[in-house]
């Protein structure tokens, strides 16, 4: 117990390894943890095989993760803010009731992506602005094409410098509306 009452619990998780004669197969020590009420702040885990764990009300904040295997994970209720992630798969994530206010995505891959129930904040949510002053949705450089927008509101979208060859509103090809006109 440290000067402030709170318990501290000091862990360290060594890698024991062993060599098969013939194979050279790595194993690993095998201990599960059982940590409760413990503060690990600190601790280092390399070569460390950590699968179905259950992490419950634990701080992770400030925590550097890097070339982990985190497929088929489910984070729920949990605070991401600020959180950046690079060179990732993220082919089949789903993210539902989620607050993406001021994210930038960059160089992704969107094919076969779908957006649904997409909305501003509604009175009563966290970040609701009573007057409706929200920063814009914006892409810049990306490629739509054969995009659908369905049931969507467009209202004041404003399309510059774009390729809109082939664009129909309504089955009605923009040019001709244009040339109409």
């Amino acid at each position: 117990m440290d000067n402030t009452g709170n318990i501290r619990v000091d862990v360290e998780v060594k890698r024991a390894i062993h060599f098969n004669k013939g194979d050279n197969q790595m194993s690993l020590k095998v201990e599960p943890l059982d940590l409760q009420r413990a503060d690990i702040s600190g601790s280092k885990w390399q070569e460390v095989r950590a699968e179905e764990l259950d992490i419950d009300n634990v701080s992770l904040a400030k925590t550097k993760i890097n070339n982990v295997n985190m497929s088929d994970m489910s984070l729920n209720d949990v605070n991401m803010g600020r959180i950046n992630i690079s060179n990732a798969n993220l082919s089949g994530l789903g993210i539902q009731h989620a607050n993406f206010s001021h994210a930038v995505i960059d160089h992704v891959h969107l094919f076969g992506t779908e957006f649904h129930n997409v909305v501003l904040p509604q009175e009563g949510d966290g970040n609701y602005n009573s007057e409706g002053q929200y920063k814009p949705v914006s892409f810049h450089n990306c490629n739509l094409s054969n995009g659908q927008f369905n049931n969507c509101d467009l209202s004041n979208v404003e399309l510059n410098a774009c390729n809109i060859s082939g664009l129909k509103i309504n089955g009605i090809l923009i040019t001709d509306l244009l040339h109409n006109k």
